[in-house]
């Protein structure tokens, strides 16, 4: 392998590998300097200066270039940037420093990069960062991002004018006559190919001839924004492969991150890995995938990293961990204690519970607990963190009250800590699996005219395009009505809850039912909802009971929500749960009805998703207990 970056400004402008002399694309336009623009760190921001709608682009070029380290075992390059009061407006207010590093034996190069606000500076606000690789389009045919998503990949002519079809957004493109026939048809929207952080860790391409795969491997999360279900994108038509690090994707403004004025920060981003492999022999070159995938676990175990030179990337023995046990506490489920088998239990910045999903400033550290609710996190930075959980099958958010003050070399064991979700009485009814996500509601199959054909028969189904259309298709006349005890959530809850289209141009929000019946109903009992969201965007959700045209309602949102997941093929985005109450007065022994009306209605991707809907009242025979409604 040989590595050419552009001095000082950090750009790498070629990788020669395998008798390739450059993997990388040299056809893409070029600035003044000569360089080409396919392969470089990004961000976006703005500061009061910013008049364009979606931030200030800049490409992080360095000024300075520096040699840190060098000798027979490694060589490590930094490219700095540093800002002053003379730039303001102009770049963003931060030093940067990108870093490079070759390893002797190692088949491929670390990237990281060293962020820094230092205190006397100006406000501004980072929308999103990443690293971008353009590959060759004459040479990297097929993605791989999982071993059940991948495929070959059309080509970027191919969503050119003429060739294809711009549909509802710009990133969604119909092929309608693309360079190789068994594409036509296709949608090509690289939120297809979007995914989240837990599952991120290894994506990229393989060329056919010579057999050569270029892969980002990412070992661990810890430096990217909003903890381990935040969704990204990877790699698509490009061919294109990304690291991003921070960006709004799937959660909306919320996430921004905010400097204000006067305050200091640093963060070091990475470092991710490109790691580039072939084959000696005339084998299968499907095959560089599987050993990408053990590169990847390989990188995972040597995390984190003793070889880098900066002194803001701690290694091991300069950091904590920490191990305890966690258990869950509904006495409508068990009388004991619950052990929380597959939940997730991580440290992130102090905040309020739950606020680990918006969380971008600092670093968070994330393990899953073992069939007895044990847990341990390795490898925790020295800092000052809220120890945080969710457990699937439960709703709601944990937060340890108590500061996890974090220390070089330290190992902390907290005692037995007990979840108590929200619960007010027994569950009479239950809609769907408190996961956090819409995936087992229904999904239909797409319009045959708007295909992906990776996604056919696939777990992963709502990934393909315009499936907010098919709900007016389902429900031409009327909208969802799910009778408790005969209705299948399954088959007859769809799984994101759209506007109605009425002409070309115009949308009306729609009104959803849940029927149930009440045998007895105790006056003196407040029951409960619990509505828990995959995520909403632009919503304006009201709930009433019994009486739709009445002035009352349990609750109405206002407009909520910029996760912009239905137009980007997601299953969910911010969790949120309203805890709702009903008096005991205002139910009817007999058939109830609780109307969810989704207000708004200018665009199709105005909606909300549901995780989990559970009625509560008083003990009875009726109640369920360790089931799932169906």
């Amino acid at each position: 392998m040989q590595l050419t970056i552009s001095n000082p400004e950090g750009i790498v402008t070629g990788i020669q590998y395998n008798g390739i002399s450059n993997l990388l694309e040299v056809l893409n336009d070029e600035n003044d300097r000569g360089i080409c623009l396919c392969r470089y760190w990004d961000l976006v921001w703005s500061d009061e200066t910013t008049t364009r709608k979606k931030g200030n682009f800049d490409r992080m070029e360095g000024t300075s270039f520096k040699v840190i380290q060098q000798n027979e075992k490694q060589i490590e390059l930094s490219f700095t940037r540093t800002w002053n009061s003379s730039l303001h407006g102009k770049v963003v207010p931060l030093n940067i420093d990108k870093r490079f590093v070759v390893l002797g034996g190692t088949s491929g190069f670390y990237t990281y990069a060293i962020y820094e606000h230092l205190k006397e500076w100006p406000a501004f606000d980072l929308d999103n960062t990443r690293i971008v690789f353009k590959l060759r389009n004459d040479k990297f045919h097929y993605m791989a991002i999982a071993d059940d998503r991948q495929r070959y990949m059309p080509l970027p002519e191919d969503r050119r004018e003429g060739r294809g079809q711009v549909l509802a957004y710009p990133e969604a493109v119909l092929l309608v006559n693309p360079v190789e026939p068994q594409f036509k048809g296709e949608v090509d929207d690289k939120y297809q190919y979007s995914c989240e952080s837990r599952n991120n860790g290894v994506h990229g391409w393989i060329c056919d001839d010579p057999a050569v795969g270029f892969w980002l491997i990412t070992p661990s999360y810890e430096f990217r924004s909003g903890g381990p279900l935040k969704q990204f994108l990877t790699s698509h038509v490009g061919p294109t492969t990304l690291s991003v690090l921070h960006s709004t994707h799937y959660l909306g403004a919320d996430m921004i991150a905010k400097f204000v004025a006067n305050e200091p920060w640093k963060k070091v981003y990475g470092p991710v890995f490109v790691y580039l492999n072939s084959l000696l022999d005339h084998g299968d070159p499907l095959s560089l995938w599987q050993d990408a995938q053990k590169q990847m676990m390989n990188e995972v175990q040597r995390w984190p990293y003793d070889f880098l030179a900066s002194q803001d990337f701690p290694p091991s023995d300069q950091r904590g961990k920490v191990s305890g046990r966690l258990l869950v506490k509904d006495r409508y489920v068990s009388d004991g204690n619950i052990s929380a088998d597959g939940a997730y239990v991580g440290l992130a910045s102090p905040g309020d519970a739950g606020s680990w999903q918006l969380e971008a400033k600092g670093y968070q550290f994330w393990t899953e607990t073992d069939k007895d609710g044990q847990f341990t996190i390795n490898n925790i930075r020295p800092g000052v963190y809220n120890l945080y959980a969710w457990v699937p099958g439960f709703i709601g958010d944990y937060k340890y009250e108590t500061l996890i003050n974090i220390s070089a070399g330290g190992n902390i064991t907290v005692d037995d800590i007990v979840y108590e979700p929200p619960r007010n009485g027994s569950t009479l009814w239950e809609i769907g699996i408190p996961d956090r996500v819409a995936s087992e509601f229904y999904i239909p199959d797409p319009n045959p005219k708007y295909v992906n054909k990776l996604y056919l028969n696939h777990t992963d189904r709502y990934r393909q395009y315009g499936l907010w259309e098919r709900y007016a298709e389902l429900y031409p006349d009327g909208d969802l009505v799910f009778t408790i005890g005969t209705s299948n959530y399954t088959k007859d809850w769809f799984f994101q809850q759209v506007t109605r289209k009425i002409n070309n141009s115009t949308y009306e929000g729609t009104t959803w039912q849940i029927k149930f019946k009440l045998d007895e109903i105790d006056q003196n009992w407040t029951y409960t909802i619990r509505l828990a969201l995959a995520t909403a965007n632009n919503a304006n959700l009201q709930v009433k009971i019994n009486d739709l045209n009445g002035n009352s309602s349990l609750l109405s949102t206002g407009v909520f929500g910029k996760d912009n997941t239905i137009a980007r093929h997601g299953i969910h985005g911010l969790y949120r749960l309203f805890n709702i109450s009903i008096p005991g007065a205002q139910l009817l022994q007999g058939n109830n009805t609780i109307f969810l009306t989704q207000a708004s209605g200018t665009s199709p991707f105005e909606g909300i998703m549901y995780d989990y809907i559970r009625f509560e009242g008083p003990p009875s025979s009726n109640t369920i207990k360790n089931t799932r409604f169906r």
